[in-house]
């Protein structure tokens, strides 16, 4: 089984699999949980970061949606960064979600919430979702991945994606708009990824 098969099917990690690893999140230092078979185990990857450092603070409450969570960097951030706010962790990968609940309870992030699809009511909506999102699943895959979540935005709500800029940014910004009828804009370009700004029209 390939590496990227792991993010989709891994079962939560074992005790002896589990790692901690020191990472900065929301201008502090901190002890996270993390494991093989999940995306970017050794560290924050570079567009994340980049996704971290550059959209808009957050509001101090509110709904928000970590799509894609992983072991959670993102959502995390959101948590600390918004301690009023619920914020949806969501991921296909159950040691994903696993290390997300560990860290977000380690931390004290009761408004973190961390699960599959599914778990989310389908009336919830979102005043503001930062994702990473998954490119390398495909085309199709990502397009219906965005076509289920981004019109979950609340009204006056955004979005923020972070998309390497050589993995199809700006075909993407393209779609969102054309066949989403959103308003996508690029807030940013750094290190050669693009941070998109998504929003309903009107």
């Amino acid at each position: 089984m390939s590496e990227p098969d792991h993010y989709f099917t891994a079962a939560p990690a074992s005790d002896g699999e589990r790692r901690p690893l020191r990472v900065r999140l929301a201008g502090r230092t901190l002890e996270v949980e993390v494991a093989r078979g999940v995306f970017s185990p050794g560290s924050i990857d570079k567009g994340t970061a980049v996704l971290l450092a550059q959209a808009p603070a957050p509001p101090p409450s509110g709904t928000f949606l970590d799509l894609g969570c992983g072991w959670g960097p993102v959502a995390l951030t959101l948590g600390l960064r918004s301690p009023g706010a619920t914020v949806w962790a969501v991921d296909v990968n159950e040691r994903a979600l696993d290390l997300c609940r560990r860290n977000a309870a380690a931390l004290g992030l009761d408004g973190v919430r961390a699960g599959v699809a599914a778990d989310v009511p389908a009336d919830v909506r979102f005043d503001l979702i930062w994702s990473n999102p998954p490119i390398r699943v495909g085309k199709a895959a990502l397009h219906e991945l965005l076509a289920t979540w981004l019109p979950r935005l609340a009204p006056g709500g955004a979005a923020y994606l972070v998309v390497q800029k050589n993995l199809g940014s700006d075909s993407l910004q393209r779609w969102i708009e054309a066949d989403l009828g959103m308003r996508c804009e690029r807030l940013t370009s750094v290190k050669g990824f693009r941070v998109l700004a998504v929003t309903h029209q009107g």
